[in-house]
């Protein structure tokens, strides 16, 4: 297996198919018994299913972000503090 043809194939995965093949990747080596070129072929392709797994993520992460007009470090409007955190001594919310 190629790298171009490694990066051409992934692009089209979903986050499924890329894990799943992932998956795969890892229990063959596990298994152990690859010829070392085999060995490096699959780690090269489970790098690459990985970040492609990742970008699934962070993509999924910032719409969800969007979605909750929440800002990219996970908190929720100008502060990360709401009704009954912490910062909200009375569960007032103010």
């Amino acid at each position: 297996m190629t790298a171009k043809k490694t990066t051409e194939d992934l692009s089209a995965l979903s986050y499924e198919q890329a894990r799943d093949q992932l998956i795969d990747v890892v229990t063959r080596l596990e298994q152990g018994g690859a010829t070392l070129e085999e060995s490096l072929s699959l780690w090269e392709r489970g790098e690459a299913l990985a970040a492609r797994c990742q970008e699934w993520l962070d993509g999924a992460r910032e719409r969800l972000s969007k979605a909750h007009g929440a800002d990219p470090s996970g908190g929720v409007g100008p502060t990360a503090a709401g009704p009954g955190s912490p910062a909200d001594e009375n569960g007032t919310g103010a």
